[in-house]
């Protein structure tokens, strides 16, 4: 598995904790977050971290703001990207084995590192359940032409 992990100035200490999770996993990713406590645009960091793993350069990507929204949404302008807010456990497995989401966006202002590390670790290691919801699935993807 290949993973890109982005995050605005808001994130940067939950984006580092996650870094060291995959590290600890033998997970293989990139950063690509910012790197300044100054305020940035999170469009900014999102959009072009969701491209990529559309374009299939990642497996996933785990974004990171101040909240999770903001990045959520902007990865979701993406064609191919299911990415969600998720702030605990069982919305993480969930959100794989149903939705086979691809992007999971976490908020640094609202989670501490400890819950993030299980959030992302069990997002991690879901697989998608295929069945019933491939078909739902199919039905976004033609919608999204």
């Amino acid at each position: 598995m290949k993973v890109i992990i982005t995050g605005d100035h808001a994130g940067m200490t939950l984006r580092n904790e996650l870094k060291n999770l995959l590290e600890e996993m033998d997970i293989e990713y990139e950063d690509t977050g910012c790197t300044c406590e100054t305020s940035v645009d999170y469009p900014d960091y999102a959009l072009p971290a969701a491209e990529r793993v559309a374009k299939g350069e990642f497996d996933r990507g785990i974004f990171i703001c101040g909240t999770g929204i903001g990045m959520s949404i902007a990865a979701n302008k993406v064609n191919g990207i299911r990415a969600t807010v998720v702030h605990d456990i069982y919305s993480a497995k969930l959100t794989r084995q149903h939705n086979n989401t691809n992007v999971i966006t976490m908020g640094e202002r609202v989670i501490g590192p400890g819950l993030a590390r299980e959030i992302a670790k069990t997002w991690l290691e879901t697989e998608f359940e295929a069945g019933r919801h491939a078909n739902r699935l199919g039905k976004i993807a033609n919608y999204e032409g």
